[in-house]
């Protein structure tokens, strides 16, 4: 199977905002910093004054298995923490964040257990909850569906945004432990799992040692801000040059993001094992490693790029492994396949 069998067409997204170019740059001035294609907008409101960075983002079908399971605090704790990790790779820490949950008929049950999930996270960020909208719109959302999605606001110093810029030749590249899916490729997950395979949500296939279906897929989504901030502790900001979030597009799409031209991240896949969610998912869909790779995080949610002499796996509490290289090239990112 392919992404694309699950109704999810990456080519056609990525043709689509390509078009939509021209009218994006059409509303910018000199006070946006960034590109199109980075993880999240910076925005200079003045000369000399820190940079705020804003990202808007949702936890895709991850909801539905939410549904599936009756559980529903985690889902918020997903998109709080997925925001925060995409402003983060820009060197960004977060100031707020703001929800929107949207449903056919509101369920007074449901909405609080979410709105605790984004409560929980925000703390333990460090950010405020400042606000939000609740849309209930029959017709739009069959009965029982909801969606979420959810935008973060951050700051920081124009000496301290990350943007690739740094990266060189000979820098080594290391990857941070996801806990899962994240909050991408669920699509493909339900279509191999529930769909093609009929596993249910409390089934416990053994390759997920105890875990049923549904705890391996509702596990949430890492928070980075915490070990990003003990590698700048232990080494200074000057030794991150690059930080990529491992979200849709897997490796293939997000590292080119924030790779110079004339450079290549060569990644090793043996330098780690992925997870059991991920074995189990490629052998009963037959998904083939490049696109498990494309689709997926695959056991690392966060790659972080050094010179040769910073090692981020020797900083207490900072789990990294040493997964590749950067060296002259033009492809951006190159896996074995």
């Amino acid at each position: 199977m392919k992404y694309a069998d699950s109704g999810v067409n990456i080519d056609a997204a990525t043709r689509a905002l390509a078009r939509s170019r021209d009218h994006v740059r059409s509303t910018w001035d000199a006070r946006v910093r960034n590109e199109i294609g980075a993880f999240g907008g910076l925005f200079q409101p003045s000369p000399g004054e820190p940079l705020l960075v804003a990202s808007v983002d949702g936890v895709g079908t991850k909801v539905m298995v939410a549904s599936l399971c009756g559980r529903y605090d985690t889902v918020g704790q997903d998109l709080v923490n997925h925001c925060v990790d995409d402003i983060l790779v820009q060197g960004a820490e977060p100031l707020f964040f703001l929800d929107y949950f949207a449903t056919a008929k509101l369920d007074e049950a449901v909405l609080p257990e979410v709105l605790a999930g984004f409560a929980k996270a925000c703390r333990e960020n460090g950010c405020a909850l400042l606000g939000g909208e609740t849309a209930e719109m029959p017709g739009v959302y069959a009965a029982g569906e909801f969606d979420l999605a959810g935008t973060i606001v951050g700051r920081v110093l124009p000496e301290h945004v990350i943007d690739g810029s740094a990266i060189k030749a000979g820098d080594r590249v290391w990857g941070l432990p996801s806990t899962g899916l994240h909050t991408n490729g669920y699509s493909l997950a339900r279509a191999v799992l529930l769909d093609r395979a009929g596993l249910r949500v409390d089934d416990a296939p053994v390759e997920l040692g105890g875990a049923t279906v549904g705890d391996a897929l509702l596990a949430v989504h890492r928070s980075y801000l915490p070990a990003v901030r003990a590698i700048w502790e232990a080494w200074g900001r000057a030794a991150v040059h690059g930080l990529v979030h491992i979200t849709g597009g897997g490796f293939y799409d997000n590292i080119p993001r924030v790779v110079p031209d004339g450079l290549c991240v060569h990644i090793d896949p043996s330098a780690w094992a992925p997870l059991p969610i991920f074995h189990l998912i490629s052998r009963l869909g037959g998904v083939a490693p490049p696109e498990m790779y494309r689709v997926f995080n695959m056991g690392i949610g966060l790659v972080v790029i050094t010179p040769p002499d910073c090692d981020p796996g020797g900083v207490p509490g900072v789990e990294a492994r040493l997964i590749g290289e950067v060296c002259a090239g033009e492809q951006r990112v190159s896996l074995p396949w």
